[in-house]
């Protein structure tokens, strides 16, 4: 892995998955019988049978060719039968996608916020076996742009919905359609392996919601497979993994095999910092504020962090700074908290405030944050 890449989270920031219940559902479709497990029970749902009568997308032929692979490189150098693809989540805010991602990922690599367009990158994590590598996108919720960084977020889903080798796409069981209908229609269009997720079942109010759901997604998007999942709690994660594993081509792998994210360490100190800003404050803030980490000095024993809040206006510095500095300590020592988990050492962390005016709407900038080529 390369010295920027960030390799493993302190066990502190991993899941613990415990099993300690089961919930089995029974699909007729072709060879189709699968066996559901929660990590917290869901109360509402008994043990229950459903017949969805979904078509079951065949397994991706071997030789078919993988668009987005290197046809420099030749099949042959792949080890037999070893699979691999780009499986990119797709989906509405707020819907669950990064929570899935992480579950999935076993890692935790996108922040979680009960906040909409917590997601702004692509961000990509990358599970190996000997007999496969998956490669997960999390990217930002479909939406109608209201200025450039937007622009820019809505790129990287369309990136994702190109090079998919597998799609996932996230909604959740009060949702009826996706945000923006330009995406779903494109999805509706694609002829790729795709999985419609039902997310936050476990917020349903009775089994009944759930299956009407389900139909609901099935006949709009009559080609993919329709699954009730709970990110949350782990509910349907592990089969879908193995359906996925099913659907990736014969392919050598994209990454060596110990990378687990395309992300450099800067990138997740500033998505750390970021994420405190959305816990903290409210309205606009979280959306007009940007953390570009402008120094990082990695020590064996203490990593030395400078970063900057760039913010929209002066009246918004003066509330992320706070009366008498309070919320810059806030959220710096949350964040401190979380990066020495992180990297499993002290950190000093110095946060400034910088006021750059319509940062959102100027395409220099963006270019410098990573939202456009």
């Amino acid at each position: 892995m390369s010295p920027t890449s960030y390799q493993l989270l302190h066990p502190a920031m991993r899941f613990r998955c415990l099993r300690d219940q089961v919930m089995t559902l029974t699909y007729n479709g072709p060879q189709m019988y699968t066996t559901f497990c929660l990590v917290q029970p869901l109360d509402i749902f008994p043990e229950w049978e459903r017949t969805l009568g979904l078509p079951i997308l065949p397994t991706v032929p071997d030789n078919q060719p993988l668009s987005s692979f290197d046809p420099s490189v030749p099949p042959s150098d792949a080890p037999d039968g070893h699979r691999a693809g780009f499986v990119n989540i797709v989906g509405s805010p707020n819907v669950g996608k990064s929570t899935l991602m992480n579950r999935l990922v076993g890692e935790r690599l996108s922040i979680i916020n009960a906040k909409a367009q917590t997601t702004r990158h692509r961000i990509m994590g990358i599970v190996n076996e000997p007999e496969y590598q998956i490669v997960y996108s999390d990217t930002p919720g479909v939406l109608d742009p209201a200025y450039k960084l937007q622009e820019g977020m809505m790129k990287f889903v369309k990136t994702a919905l190109q090079d998919a080798d597998v799609l996932l796409v996230v909604t959740e069981v009060q949702e009826d359609s996706m945000a923006h209908p330009e995406t779903l229609q494109k999805i509706a269009a694609m002829d790729v392996p795709t999985f419609v997720l039902v997310n936050k079942i476990d917020l349903a109010q009775d089994q009944s919601l759930v299956e009407a759901k389900l139909d609901a997604w099935a006949a709009q998007l009559p080609r993919a497979s329709v699954v009730p999942i709970s990110a949350l709690h782990n509910f349907n994660v592990d089969t879908l993994l193995d359906r996925i594993v099913a659907q990736l081509p014969v392919s050598p792998p994209f990454f060596p095999k110990d990378e687990l994210t395309d992300k450099p360490m800067r990138f997740f100190v500033s998505e750390i910092v970021r994420e405190k800003i959305l816990t903290h404050f409210k309205q606009e803030i979280p959306y007009s504020c940007e953390v570009v980490v402008e120094a990082y000095e990695d020590a064996p024993k203490i990593a030395r962090i400078r970063a900057e809040i760039h913010v929209a206006r002066e009246s918004q510095k003066h509330i992320v700074v706070g009366a008498q500095g309070r919320m810059i300590k806030r959220v710096g020592m949350d964040a401190r908290r979380d990066l020495e988990g992180f990297l499993g050492k002290k950190v000093f962390l110095d946060l400034y405030v910088r006021v750059d005016k319509n940062w959102r709407d100027d395409e220099r900038k963006l270019k410098r944050f990573g939202y456009m080529d």
